[in-house]
């Protein structure tokens, strides 16, 4: 089952691409295995699905140690992220995509042993529920990282609401774009901003026709595992 699932998901990727005139290759699918044991995990690095992303440090932690000899798997940390667990973690995943204050930048800055690739996240919907800097802070947020030399700003992250219209869906989706694009130019070294995280399982393709660079998908892969 999860190898039809991955066979219909990379078929959307390709004609959401295709529909906007876009290589299928610069959209990475990462894997949102939150719900799912390590056996499922395994099934999908053996139909080369190598990006996994979790939102819990102690779930994490112990399914990175069940897939221990899995050396090729590259790790995304996508939740909401304690300050008091970065340093259960931050050394562990390859990318973070919720940097949202600079407490928690400042933590990371305290435990990394390297540079770690982060996602800031912004909250473009306004939705009292979500996490992330507002559009209108996310400048000066961007500029206070200058000082911290563990982190590099590789792209920008968002969510649209759940249930939103594919209008309002490309809307948050292309706003976001709009806002990564201004960051890319000005050429920050440690805020190069080339990516964006967008797009998830009910809205991955409206996220590809806005330029989505990673998607985030957990239930159109895992459904039925």
């Amino acid at each position: 089952m999860i190898a039809e699932n991955l066979r219909e998901v990379r078929q959307e990727i390709q004609e959401s691409c295709a529909l906007v005139g876009r290589d299928e290759k610069s959209v990475r699918l990462v894997a949102v295995t939150k719900t799912v044991s390590s056996q499922v995990m395994r099934q999908l690095t053996e139909l080369k699905v190598l990006d996994l992303a979790e939102n819990r440090a102690d779930v994490f932690l112990d399914k990175k140690q069940e897939l221990a000899d899995i050396d090729t798997i590259c790790w995304h940390f996508i939740g909401n992220l304690q300050r008091r667990k970065v340093k259960l973690i931050i050394n562990e995943i390859d990318y973070f995509h919720a940097l949202d204050n600079l407490s928690l930048a400042a933590e990371i800055q305290k435990r990394a042993e390297h540079v770690i690739k982060c996602f800031v996240e912004v909250n473009v919907s306004g939705e009292t529920s979500k996490h992330g800097v507002t559009p209108a802070e996310l400048s000066e947020f961007i500029l206070a990282l200058a000082p911290y030399d563990k982190i590099q700003v590789v792209g920008l992250m968002t969510m649209a609401p759940f249930g939103a219209t594919v209008s309002v869906q490309r809307d948050i989706f292309g706003r976001l774009r709009q806002l990564q694009q201004e960051i890319e130019a000005a050429n920050l070294v440690y805020a190069p901003c080339h990516e964006l995280s967008m797009g998830m399982s009910n809205d991955f393709q409206a996220a590809i026709y806005e330029g989505a660079t990673f998607i985030r998908v957990g239930t159109a892969l895992v459904k039925d595992a």
